[in-house]
């Protein structure tokens, strides 16, 4: 045959027949052992041993890497299985891996799940210490439906039966969506992540010094306020009542993007009597911050420009663009000596 092993390879084949199936599985551990000691070693930013991920009385271990990979630890996973980690000098990464590449269970592996499995993550805990392997979080589920689909055909063995019990409740636990909430949840990186996204808005809205004046909110702007709100538009005077800086922060910059209303007003600074020495505007930044806003207020104009009335026209602002947060504005009188509003 023309794929039979001559030469040196015919007596590797030879050896490696000789060899007994411990021998056989040591050896397979040494080399990946080697495989993975030379892998480089991730940092993980959140998690602790002592806020693992709960199911039920299952516990196990999670963290969340610098590039936001959400990752269980291998003992615990094993543990969670309800499989033996093996005696000294098994790794825990290849007893899972193991477990996966059986006769009675490979078949029902999704297609990509053994070369994920084949590389686990080694990472450093946020308190440093020794490094620690992983897998990724989604790599759990995966297993655990892999173990149960080859119950319901009878593939397993007597003394697996065990695991799958232990896949149905993790599987009941939680579900591919749910398990990233569910990491971020006990390593706190879900606060974290509404804090750090919230920054990244900011820093790409608000300016770090104040930018040079340009007439931005058109006369027509106001005359639709005036019209939509029953007053009559004075034609000689370009001074309007005060509670329009109120209208504006709610119809405009609340609209805008998350949080950028009470920065604008934190990096704003007022005067004696209450109000902002600069325009508002002044602190968007030139290349995002600015653009959005003529963008989002040409389009409010428009809106105003057909609507019937001021609640005709709320209803539609809110349809097309809705306030970032929770606070909505009361409809009451507003009162004109209470009210410090916006520069604009």
């Amino acid at each position: 045959m023309d794929d039979e092993p001559i030469g040196r390879a015919r007596g590797g084949h030879a050896r490696a027949e000789k060899l007994t199936p411990e021998r056989r599985s040591e050896i397979a551990r040494q080399a990946a052992a080697a495989r993975h000691e030379g892998r480089s070693v991730e940092k993980a930013t959140h998690g602790s041993s002592d806020h693992p991920l709960k199911i039920g009385e299952i516990e196990i271990p999670c963290y969340v890497l610098e590039d936001g990979r959400r990752v269980l630890s291998l003992g615990g996973m094993v543990r969670a299985l309800g499989m033996s980690i093996g005696g000294a000098g098994r790794r825990q990464g290849d007893r899972l891996y193991q477990f996966a590449t059986q006769k009675s269970l490979i078949a029902y592996l999704p297609k990509d799940l053994l070369s994920r499995m084949d590389n686990p993550i080694r990472f450093q805990a946020p308190t440093g210490g020794t490094p620690a392997t992983g897998y990724e979080a989604t790599i759990l589920p995966d297993l655990c439906e892999a173990v149960l689909a080859a119950r319901e055909d009878d593939a397993l063995r007597a003394d697996q039966l065990h695991i799958a019990k232990q896949c149905e409740i993790l599987v009941r636990g939680l579900a591919r969506v749910g398990i990233i909430a569910l990491v971020d949840e006990a390593t706190g990186y879900q606060r974290d992540r509404a804090h750090d996204a919230l920054s990244r808005i900011l820093e790409a809205f608000i300016a770090k010094e104040l930018q040079p004046y340009v007439p931005t909110f058109p006369n027509e702007y106001y005359e639709q306020i005036f019209r939509l709100r029953g007053l009559d538009y004075p034609t000689g005077s370009v001074k309007r009542p005060q509670y329009f800086g109120m209208l504006t922060n709610d119809i405009i910059y609340k609209r805008l993007a998350p949080g950028v209303l009470d920065e604008l007003k934190k990096v704003t600074p007022r005067s004696d009597t209450g109000r902002h020495k600069d325009k508002l505007f002044q602190r968007l930044t030139s290349n995002k911050g600015y653009p959005k806003l003529r963008e989002l207020l040409g389009s409010v104009v428009t809106i105003m420009s057909f609507s019937r009335d001021w609640k005709d026209f709320m209803q539609k602002l809110d349809q097309r663009h809705a306030r970032y947060g929770d606070q909505m504005l009361l409809p009451l009188e507003y009162q004109p000596e209470k009210d410090h509003g916006t520069d604009l």
